[in-house]
């Protein structure tokens, strides 16, 4: 079965694949519709979460990954509300892998100016 995940730097040495927290362990979201996946990664969007990429993948290839990686994964069904939990951890493990090891402070000056934009 096909299904909707949403993913970080796809394609990338940095690939990662968005899991909410749910007590003490992570869960992979599948959605059915692609439709109900990018709402999803709109509302992601909108509390200010970087912006995933929404992607068709094999569900036994997801539930594969979920059971070496010991995560969970839920099926969510066409037209199923699924929210974003209110809170976001801080840094997240593709985002520490991603960081720069030193910072161009030119490069920083044009972010501070267009984060200034906002």
């Amino acid at each position: 079965m096909r299904v909707f995940v949403l993913l970080f730097n796809p394609r990338t040495e940095n690939e990662g694949i968005h899991t909410i927290r749910v007590s003490d362990r992570n869960r992979v979201l599948m959605f059915e519709s692609e439709d109900d996946a990018t709402r999803f990664a709109l509302m992601l969007e909108a509390q200010d979460f970087p912006a995933p990429a929404v992607e068709a993948m094999d569900a036994e290839e997801i539930k594969e990954f979920c059971e070496s990686a010991d995560y969970d994964w839920e099926v969510i069904p066409e037209n199923g509300l699924a929210l974003p939990p209110e809170h976001n951890i801080e840094e997240t493990d593709w985002q520490l892998e991603a960081e720069p090891k030193d910072s161009d402070p030119d490069l920083d000056d044009i972010r501070r100016k267009l984060e200034g934009l906002l």
